[in-house]
């Protein structure tokens, strides 16, 4: 049995690796999020602190630990075997957690993870305890650290609503002093505005740094005798104060004499501070189990005791974590943070919702965003009404967005947000976070960073009249995520627990197994998903402003359109004859992304005419002609496939043998047609248009042909009615992707 427990403790040590990749990929969002967004600096650059701060937070995290140990429950009321069935149930369902939501490019938190976990483990084992001795259900409560474990949860949920209301009202102060003009703003303003944020990023520093390591621990003469914690507590505002004069000065001293921008050193300090943070507040989330059961372990074993007898009160007495097992745990989280492709994913996912300027919404609007929606628009019509005007008009100047001339479809090359947003994003979210700290609260950076970073949006007026309703939908998706989580997280690591009590050491191989190949599935589909994404023929908005240019870029966005229906249309139609329902799964999900492409192409038109040259505005209704025929070919195939996968999913009669042929013949010519016209936009060779424009009535009369078979059909032997309403369907949306495609061409015969 020594041997098994040891295996367990090997166990352990590899999923706390894992879990580290993973939850790293989740949690970069934290700190990258506002570096990334306002291109301060270079990403390289970024990288680099980010890793600094990292490394230096993982060696002063020790503190933290405890959690792990004594904050969720009891440790006296369990025994050794009982202790290393709620930490192997912990981390298998902690990896598959986090790894599932990374895949969604969804932030969720750590923290909430972790402890609800412990908790749900925690609850299992004690109900299976209380049951065998005969005891009665109310006493899980002497199992658990309810004091403790209730203070966890309530700082957690009431953070997402200080984060939010905290950073909305900052950002708001923060630009009626600033303006969105803050370059051009006297220098005191810049150098006030940088007293306050790198006062707060130095306080952060030093409450999440220095109040870990050992040496502030120790009682210093140049302190009269004080250690730095007692030092820091001691003399909190005098070292606020006197910092904020310091850091005042020096920002005024590089802004005026030497020409720094100021708000990209607070974003630069804020960056290493929040990863300093992350590491220090979150790595007790993927190590603090398994540092916890070795030690547990090394005290087991040490007893002579057995297992099943050896209770855990050792837990509960503070004990140091080893320096180096700090240092691998940081070296781990850096690499991941260079590697992982997952973690750009969610880092994604905030930047999107927290854009200044017009993105691809990833959400769609929900009941309650647009209620909340028009609830805010009355709230703002109210306070417009009892504001008087000079004020607002004040106001609403301090708003004013500068206009920046850049061609249209570089959007992408626009910040998300400017350096003021990005700066109050990393002061607020720093204070809040050492103000929680200074009570060792496990905090849940990922709620902290993101509300706060939801909040500025709000008070920039990020999300307005035609991006809200999505907006609040995407940060209700996100935030229903984290309950998700804590829900998911208690029952999941609670069913885990009792599976390995009844199933022992086959049960825990068998869900090691299980975490493995879930792993290494979300892996490779992961891998695949970003492959197909890169080779696929993505549609490029039209950046051009004369007529000539706009039928060049149009004329590549058709080549590719068809290509992709010509490959859904073909899979589509064997996918049908086969009865295959995958393929045509794929096929009607594939179609969805070319429909979401030519819609984004649309939704592109009002900037598209603005880029214009006057002489050209002609081709504005050329462009617009296109767009709707694309979205007319996208459509008609879309049709076949949906009614296909329909047909197929219902488990109605296949297609009969003569169907099956005609429709195989039809869907060669068309492909063989799309082949052509692909070949002509390619080269440019539209003075072939007009012989493709005369092979259609071909392909049309063959479609007329087989229609009228199938009334014969009908009329004398055919007997499903699925059937045949299936096969007039896609034979009548084949005629409308063809006079589509057509009416595509004649476009171009006029412009040859």
């Amino acid at each position: 049995m020594d041997n098994f427990y040891l295996l367990m403790i090997v166990a352990l040590a590899i999923l706390a690796v894992a879990d580290l990749v993973v939850g790293v990929s989740n949690d970069a969002v934290n700190f990258l999020n506002s570096a990334i967004g306002s291109k301060a600096v270079s990403f390289k650059t970024i990288m680099i602190v980010a890793s600094i701060g990292i490394a230096c937070g993982a060696i002063f995290s020790s503190g933290m630990m405890e959690v792990a140990r004594k904050g969720i429950f009891n440790p006296s009321m369990f025994m050794f075997s009982d202790i290393m069935i709620i930490f192997m149930a912990v981390m298998i369902t902690d990896i598959l957690l986090l790894d599932f939501f990374n895949t969604l490019g969804m932030p969720t938190s750590t923290t909430v993870s972790i402890v609800f976990e412990l908790l749900g483990a925690a609850v299992a084992v004690a109900l299976i305890k209380i049951g065998a001795d005969g005891g009665n259900f109310g006493d899980v409560t002497n199992y658990i650290n309810t004091t403790k474990a209730t203070q966890i949860i309530f700082g957690i949920l009431l953070s997402v609503v200080v984060a939010f209301s905290v950073g909305a009202l900052v950002q708001y102060l923060s630009r009626l002093l600033l303006s969105f003009n803050f370059e051009r703003k006297a220098k005191w303003v810049g150098a006030l505005f940088g007293g306050i944020a790198l006062t707060a990023m130095v306080y952060f520093i030093l409450m999440k740094g220095i109040k870990g390591a050992d040496i502030a621990k120790q009682s210093l003469d140049f302190l009269n005798g004080l250690t730095i914690n007692v030092f820091l507590e001691k003399y909190v505002f005098a070292i606020v104060a006197v910092s904020f004069f310091i850091w005042s000065i020096l920002s005024y001293v590089l802004i005026n004499f030497f020409k720094f921008n100021i708000y990209k050193i607070i974003i630069v300090v804020g960056t290493f501070a929040l990863a300093l943070a992350f590491a220090g507040n979150d790595l007790v989330n993927f190590i603090g189990v398994p540092i916890a059961g070795w030690q547990s372990y090394q005290a087991w074993a040490s007893s002579g005791v057995p297992a099943n007898e050896f209770a855990m009160g050792v837990l509960g007495a503070k004990v140091a974590t080893p320096t180096l097992l700090l240092f691998i745990a940081g070296m781990i989280m850096v690499l991941t943070l260079w590697f992982s492709s997952k973690a750009k994913g969610v880092v994604k996912t905030s930047l999107d919702l927290s854009s200044q300027s017009d993105t691809k919404e990833r959400f769609q609007p929900t009941f309650l965003s647009r209620v909340l929606v028009r609830g805010s628009i009355l709230i703002s019509k109210y306070f417009s009404a009892i504001i008087p005007n000079s004020i607002e008009n004040k106001i609403e100047k301090q708003f004013e967005k500068p206009v920046i001339e850049l061609a249209q479809g570089k959007t992408h090359e626009l910040p998300a947000f400017d350096l003021v947003r990005a700066a109050v994003n990393l002061m607020v979210a720093g204070v809040l976070i050492s103000i929680a700290t200074s009570y060792k609260l496990p905090l849940s950076t990922t709620y902290v960073t993101f509300m706060v970073a939801m909040g500025t949006s709000l008070a920039d007026r990020a999300w307005g009249s035609e991006s809200a309703v999505y907006r609040v939908a995407g940060v209700l998706n996100v935030i229903g995520g984290w309950f998700f989580t804590a829900l998911s997280a208690f029952i999941a690591s609670g069913v885990t627990a009792y599976l390995i009590y009844l199933g022992g050491p086959t049960m825990i191989a068998i869900l090691l197994l299980i975490a493995v190949l879930l792993l290494i599935r979300n892996s490779l589909n992961h891998i695949k998903k970003s492959k197909e994404t890169k080779a696929e023929d993505s549609l490029n908005r039209s950046e051009s402003k004369s007529v000539k240019g706009v039928i060049e870029e149009s004329a590549d966005n058709i080549s590719k359109v068809l290509k992709r229906v010509s490959k859904i249309n073909e899979s589509t139609i064997n996918g049908l004859i086969n009865e295959d329902l995958p393929t045509l799964k794929k096929a009607k999900n594939t179609v969805v992304k070319l429909e979401s492409e030519i819609e984004d192409l649309q939704n592109n038109i009002f900037y598209f005419i603005k880029n214009l040259d006057e002489s050209s505005i002609s081709a504005s209704k050329f462009y617009i002609d296109v767009i709707g025929d694309l979205q007319d070919i996208a459509q008609s195939v879309s049709f076949i496939s949906k009614v296909s996968h329909k047909h197929i999913h219902n488990n109605h009669k296949g297609l009969k043998a003569n169907q099956a042929k005609e429709l195989k013949e039809i869907s060669g010519k068309l492909n063989h047609l799309f082949g052509k016209i692909r070949v002509i936009f390619d080269s440019r060779s539209f003075g072939q248009i007009e012989s493709i424009i005369e092979e259609k009535q071909g392909l049309l009369n063959d479609v007329s042909s087989y229609a009228q078979k199938q009334v014969e059909r009908t009329r004398t032997s055919e007997s499903s009615p699925k059937n045949t309403t299936l096969y007039f369907s896609i034979l009548l949306e084949t005629e409308d992707l063809i006079k589509a495609t057509m009416d595509l061409l004649e476009l171009y015969a006029t412009k040859k």
